[in-house]
């Protein structure tokens, strides 16, 4: 099976600027072929048939992508209006400012196969495309975000899936997000 980072995972976990909140100590290409050559801890699915999730152990010093709210570190949290790219709409986003979180335990790899991508206009020369990674200290899933969930809901022509959303799932996640929050350096 040969797994390969979509030019917009590339962006998003290799970012030019080496900001510490992305993978560190790893080319874009030794990733493609660790995982590509080594077995995963875990397989689990996805949110939807074309989506599944390969579980490693953290090879990297890369550190947890979420942080517990508390009343100690609330007066951190920042918000903006943001984009993934400039084909897409802004969202309201929220993160930590001036936090350290712990390195983490695993490397929770979100794969698509290559018929989704091709389908999205995204196509790959591979079986399956890497289009992000939590990093997280268990061998599971962070919740996908609410706004995640409502674009992909939305459709291809503003950066989603097409896949509807779960309102099961929706109340899951706004609970995890709702306790937790992204860090920025």
């Amino acid at each position: 099976m040969t797994i390969v980072l979509t030019p917009f995972a590339r962006t998003r976990l290799f970012p030019a600027d080496r900001r510490r909140n992305a993978i560190q100590d790893c080319t874009p290409e030794a990733f493609e072929q660790r995982l590509s050559g080594e077995a995963p801890v875990a397989v689990l699915d996805g949110y939807a048939p074309f989506c599944r999730l390969h579980v490693h152990r953290n090879w990297t010093s890369t550190r947890c992508l979420t942080v517990p709210i508390t009343d100690d570190n609330r007066h951190l949290l920042r918000s903006s209006y943001e984009a993934r790219s400039s084909s897409e709409l802004p969202v309201l986003v929220r993160w930590f400012e001036g936090v350290e979180p712990p390195v983490a335990d695993y490397l929770v790899v979100i794969l698509y196969s290559a018929v989704q991508l091709a389908k999205e206009g995204a196509p790959i020369e591979g079986d399956w495309g890497i289009v992000g990674c939590l990093y997280t200290q268990t061998p599971e899933e962070i919740p996908m975000a609410p706004i995640t969930m409502m674009r992909n809901a939305l459709g291809v022509e503003e950066g989603g899936s097409g896949v509807p959303i779960d309102r099961e799932a929706y109340r899951r996640s706004v609970a995890f997000w709702e306790r937790n929050a992204n860090w920025r350096p």
